[in-house]
């Protein structure tokens, strides 16, 4: 499974891949090994190749193999597997080739080979994200989903009821996005595409004063000249540009640039409005039911007054009796015409429905109504027939249950439409985080702002500077080079204590800057950026559907028939027994007979039933859950995720960058000769800085305390200098040899130890620190000791997984004195070192293998393995894209209290998704047989179909509502009086 990581991260679709910004630097020990690749690949014309890498021991050799490489002129990306000793480099052979980059990888000390140029093609596999028209109930998104997985080069579909959405996953060198439109309308349902789920970035701009087909050629003619531009397409009706680019080349404002260029002026170009998302189609989902139930109302209304109130009103009831026709009298034949509109103009939604669902042979809630409501109305038709051709025949009509049904079954859809709405709320806060427009700085060759323009903000491209003020959104990813400020990222991360910034900082977009003016440059934009990502992501997560949903999705398939059964059978009961006399003749109100009384009752059991509250049980929880999360800071991918979640009994920690910080820093040093403390560290940093290694990276920076500020940035001249992978440096400074590394170096130089250096070492070791040994001129000087501080707070969530009685274990690849002293210092009795990547998959298996339920929290390349085989896998935020990717959980603000927060938010959710089916089932097995008559001997209590549709569509609105309640959730109180304190890390 692990073999097949990177080249399964490389390829995924764009929307499965995160990147979160910042990342801190990863501190990595002996037995931990990843690297900090970047996975998201842009489509274009460019070579692939795969080299085999040897001699790589951790991500410090990784890196700095991928650092060299991206290096070269021509590189689009490189991402280095130091577990599998692959380099996978994408490039443009214009400027470089093969040979070049293996010469370049061997410069940095390690063996290289090319396995094999990858064919340059396309990537073939995509999502699509399509909106559903016209699903009634979850038996109509089964429908849809079957027929998708049925088409070839689908590999993956999902058609979710709650948002009205498909997301198809599918090999698009075998059918297109036209194919599964046009096998979606086959199954009666309207589709509109919301994404392709194309890996390249794409602009639509509306141009002006195109008139004909020439305008239309110079248009295309003048962008296609532009490099960097994939795809142009046009729709002249629409005046609309569509084009695709490659972001690192080129952007929107030089499309717009250009074609208001070309052809003297004529032209004239904006961004196209846009008109998706989930928050216009809602309004618009809204609008027209709400539109279908004011015309219903109006015609409905006086139908129920002249059948229920006005009879009670002596000279109106007078003036309704006048017959027409024989015994037809005006009040009937005015309550015929008033609510013929309602059943088949305004109530023509539920025909098609109908019709639909029984063509693909899984009849849905459409059915029911349809049926209930055609019963009510055609008898009445034949009853107001019979009377007008009859001089004797009195004739009873049930035209206001017909039409007060529709009216409150629209009614019920009208608020479902509303709550579900509230639903997609936490998407549609998140896109609103971005700000619409941007201040973009325009420089001089001597780097002085020349002009200050504001933009929209959709027209930033990569490397362009954006300037932000205080109270201001950052617009998009990038990387502060001028100023200093305090960002406020909790609409991101959840984290409500603002993070300061200052040159080299990264920063996201759609976080508000708190303070000073910064200047950024801009890195990731529009589909790019974190944002874009986790609005994919929890977009993704809402499609996906529980295990638990398999109950409804079953209990679907043959509730309508046994509705439609129970129905007749309660017509037929009540019509024997009333012409067999089974019951007294003074149980049959006056205004009815026999056959009337058993037809109100089959209508009641066929409209009360409800298969939607089932249906929307499950997915509307998921999706306020998942909702909930993102805004917490927990992003968690989809129902299967949040149900192992709420069931975990046992979790695997790793130990670098998880319950550490994953930053080393130095914490004690021993002298073991007569040295000045600056000098000695002179001579260390200078032979380090050239290393890439992040202990290295420790030293430098504790080196920098005892210089003078100004300074600081400058090293003696070092020669001869030799990274000894695995081991540490070697290099002459100041004529003096020096050499820095671990034990096994030092006995590989002859170097000797004494023995207060091995004391000093083994508690080193204890105290779960790494001891770097110096030698200067093959004698040993001291001894440096650095330190991966345990999480601020760590302790206490163990303790508080412990309460809740969850066990913890520690599984590292770092040795054993150091995991047994982190272990120790946390609360972890159970301890597992120097493990490799299968071994912690192993681990996990074995812990499944005895009943328990696993979670695995992790951040490097070398838990992948074991995040994909635990129940549940949770990913730092901080980590590296494959474990992100691998992980169903992802832990934004890298905070391991928010380990509990999701194993909490998850149980919240199910106790409510359980509450939903249980209501949904009592209100059918209570609500069924009480409209089937079963009260009404002892009582005389019956219910008119229209009171049934009503409380039919209160089920519904009453699901969703429960869901709904879970925006309230607060994370466990515990949590908030836990005291997270600042490591401030040197």
């Amino acid at each position: 499974m692990f073999t097949d990581l990177l080249s399964q991260a490389c390829m995924k679709n764009e929307s499965k891949n995160l990147d979160f910004s910042p990342r801190p630097a990863e501190y990595l020990t002996q037995g931990d090994s990843f690297d900090e690749e970047n996975n998201m690949l842009q489509e274009g014309s460019e070579s692939k190749a795969l080299f085999s890498v040897i001699g790589m021991t951790c991500s410090a050799c990784a890196g700095s193999v991928e650092k060299a490489i991206k290096r070269l002129p021509g590189i689009k990306e490189a991402a280095v597997d130091v577990l599998k000793n692959r380099a996978l480099v994408i490039f443009n052979p214009s400027f470089v080739n093969e040979k070049t980059i293996r010469e370049t990888i061997e410069d940095t000390g390690f063996k290289a080979t090319l396995l094999e140029e990858v064919a340059n093609e396309k990537y073939s596999t995509r999502v699509c994200r399509i909106r559903i028209i016209g699903m009634a109930c979850t038996s109509c998104s089964s429908d849809v989903e079957s027929v998708l997985k049925v088409i070839p080069g689908v590999q993956r579909a999902r058609v979710a009821l709650a948002t009205e959405e498909a997301e198809v996953q599918c090999d698009y060198n075998l059918l297109s996005c036209n194919d599964i439109l046009q096998a979606i309308y086959d199954t009666g349902f309207e589709a509109i595409i919301i994404n392709t789920g194309e890996h390249r970035n794409k602009i639509e701009l509306k141009v002006d004063g195109v008139c004909n087909e020439n305008s239309i050629r110079m248009i295309v003619s003048s962008l296609e000249g532009i490099q960097g531009v994939q795809d142009i397409n046009v729709e002249p009706e629409l005046h609309k540009v569509s084009v695709s680019y490659l972001a690192d080349i080129t952007g929107p404002r030089n499309f717009i640039r250009v074609i208001e260029s070309t052809g003297s002026g004529q032209f004239k170009a904006t961004i196209f409005p846009e008109k998706g998302g989930k928050e216009p189609q809602n309004q618009e989902e809204i609008k027209q039911c709400y539109t279908s139930l004011l015309w219903s109302l109006v015609f409905s209304i006086p139908v129920f007054l002249t059948s229920m109130v006005f009879m009670y009103i002596p000279v109106v009831k007078d003036g309704l009796d006048i017959k027409v026709v024989n015994m037809l009298s005006i009040g009937e034949a005015l309550r015929w015409l008033l609510s013929t509109p309602v059943q088949f103009i305004i109530g023509r939604r539920f025909y098609t429905g109908a019709y639909k669902a029984l063509r693909n042979g899984s009849p849905n809630m459409d059915v029911l109504i349809a049926l209930g409501t055609n019963a009510a109305y055609f008898y009445s038709v034949y009853s107001i027939l019979r009377a007008a051709s009859s001089p004797d025949f009195k004739s009873t009509d049930f035209f206001e249950t017909s039409s007060m049904l529709i009216s409150f079954i629209l009614l019920g859809k009208y608020l479902e439409v509303l709550a579900k709405g509230k639903t997609c709320q936490a998407i549609a806060r998140l896109m609103e985080l971005a700000p619409e427009t941007a201040t973009l700085l325009t420089f001089d060759d001597e780097g002085n702002v020349t002009k200050e323009e504001e933009i929209d903000s959709q027209l930033i491209q990569k490397n362009d500077v954006i300037k932000i003020i205080p109270g201001e959104k950052v617009a998009c990813d990038g990387v502060v080079i001028w100023g200093e400020s305090y960002i406020n990222e909790s609409m991101i991360t959840g984290e409500s204590i603002p993070v300061a910034k200052r040159k080299d900082d990264l920063v996201i977009g759609g976080t508000v800057n708190d303070n000073g003016v910064l200047h950024i440059k801009a890195t990731k934009v529009r589909s790019e950026t974190t944002l874009s990502q986790i609005v994919r992501l929890v977009e993704s997560a809402q499609m996906a559907k529980a295990p638990v949903q398999k109950f409804a999705d079953h209990i679907s398939k043959f509730f309508v028939p046994l509705v439609v059964g129970l129905s007749f059978s309660t017509w037929l009961a009540w019509f024997l027994a009333g012409e067999l006399s089974v019951y007294p003749k003074s149980w049959i109100p006056p205004s009815m007979d026999s056959f009337q009384l058993a037809l109100q009752f089959g209508i009641s059991v066929m409209v009360i039933a409800c298969p939607c509250a089932l249906g929307l049980a499950t997915p509307t929880a998921v999706m306020v859950g998942t909702g909930v999360g993102a805004s917490q800071g927990v992003l968690i991918k989809g129902g299967q995720a949040l149900e192992s979640a709420h069931k975990v009994t046992c979790i695997v920690f790793d130990k670098t960058g998880t319950l550490t910080i994953g930053k080393p820093v130095v914490v004690n040093t021993r002298l073991l000769k007569n040295l000045v403390l600056q000098e000695f560290y002179e001579l260390v940093a200078a032979a380090e800085v050239n290393s890439e290694h992040p202990l290295a990276k420790a030293i430098v920076e504790y080196a920098k305390r005892f210089r003078e500020e100004e300074e600081s940035n400058f090293w003696p001249d070092v020669k001869e200098f030799e990274s000894i992978t695995g081991h540490g440096v070697k290099a002459v400074v100041r004529n003096r040899e020096v050499l820095v590394g671990n034990k096994s170096l030092m006995l590989q130089k002859n170097i000797a130890i004494p023995i207060n250096a091995e004391n000093f070492l083994d508690e080193t070791e204890g105290l779960a620190q790494t001891g770097i040994l110096v030698s200067i001129d093959h004698e040993l000087v001291g001894v440096i000791a650095i330190s991966d501080p345990v999480k601020p707070g760590a302790k206490e969530v163990i303790s508080i997984l412990s309460s809740m009685k969850i066990k913890s274990i520690l599984v590292t690849g770092d040795n054993w004195g150091t995991a047994r002293a982190v272990a120790k210092e946390v609360g972890i009795s159970c301890v597992i070192a120097e493990a490799k990547p299968e071994l912690k998959a192993e681990k996990v298996e074995e812990l499944q293998a005895s009943n328990s339920v696993v979670a695995m929290v992790g951040d490097g390349i070398n838990d992948s393995p074991a995040l994909v085989a635990a129940d549940v896998g949770m990913a730092i935020g901080a980590g590296t894209d494959i474990a992100i990717e691998a992980a169903d959980i992802v832990l934004m603000k890298s905070n391991l209290e928010d380990v509990i927060t999701a194993i909490d938010l998850s149980q919240h959710t199910f106790r409510r998704i359980r509450l939903n089916y249980i209501w949904a089932l009592a209100y059918n097995l209570i609500a069924i047989p009480i409209a089937a008559g079963a009260l009404f001997p002892s009582t005389g209590i019956c219910l008119p179909p229209w009171v049934a549709g009503a409380a039919m569509a209160a089920s519904s609105l009453t699901v969703v509502c429960c869901s709904l309640l879970l925006k309230n959730y607060r994370r466990p109180k515990k949590l908030d009086t836990l005291e997270m304190q600042e490591i401030t890390v040197q």
